[in-house]
């Protein structure tokens, strides 16, 4: 017998196409984790669904659960979407590729979920705030997921560490200073002179989890950058 969820809040964070004019989900919700759906019809010309299903739009859903993928009944948006240009199309992808690759489905993650939402509002403020709002949730997540940075009891802003196995700092003759360690483990994204420094540490603590593998959206944002450079 198949369960029903009803009006669930959720993100889409990618579709494609499924036979002739439907399409596959994958949505993220707080009480039931990432979730595949299949939304029959989706793609056909009538389809109401066209408009709705559309990324960084607050959406209530409801599905038919069963089996690795449910069936979308009903999508409604919560409110109106979020606006994003330019490069911060791109990091609105980073954060949806994170959740794609990282969380599995039916794990649910309320917190985080919460924390999206938030981000989101993030990157249509100033740049600050967008790289703040990034590295506020790779951190989170990683966290999250159960790989969380562990710092040493006491960090020496003058030294430099190296990020160990287990996902924690050791003091090395380089690396990463402690200053933006310290910047890190209290969550303090708003220093200018650290902002490269931080998001080189947290990318390394991502990438490991990907096994070494490029994330899609970082690739094309990079190579936007070099072709309109």
């Amino acid at each position: 017998m198949r369960a029903q969820v009803q009006l669930e809040p959720a993100y889409l964070l990618a579709q494609r196409p499924y036979r002739e004019s439907s399409a596959l989900l994958e949505v993220f919700t707080p009480a039931q984790g990432r979730v595949g759906l299949v939304a029959r019809g989706a793609r056909g010309p009538k389809s109401r669904l066209r408009g709705v299903l559309q990324p960084f739009a607050p959406l209530m859903l409801s599905w038919y659960s069963g089996g690795e993928l449910g069936t979308l009944r009903a999508a409604e948006a919560r409110s109106a979407p979020v606006v994003l240009t330019g490069e911060r199309v791109f990091f609105g992808w980073y954060l949806n590729e994170l959740l794609m690759r990282l969380v599995p489905r039916q794990d649910p993650h309320p917190a985080l979920f919460a924390l999206y939402e938030a981000v989101l509002a993030c990157l249509t403020g100033s740049a600050g705030e967008a790289e703040g709002g990034l590295r506020l949730f790779e951190k989170r997540l990683l966290a999250e997921i159960g790989y969380g940075l562990r710092f040493p009891r006491h960090l020496d802003a003058a030294a430099h560490y190296r990020l160990d196995a287990d996902g924690g700092f050791v003091i090395a003759s380089e690396g990463y200073s402690g200053s933006c360690l310290s910047a890190l483990r209290d969550e303090r994204f708003d220093d200018p002179a650290l902002r490269g420094e931080l998001r080189r540490v947290l990318r390394e603590s991502i990438r490991r989890q990907l096994g070494g593998r490029e994330l899609e959206s970082a690739a094309l944002l990079r190579r936007m950058r070099r072709d309109g450079a």
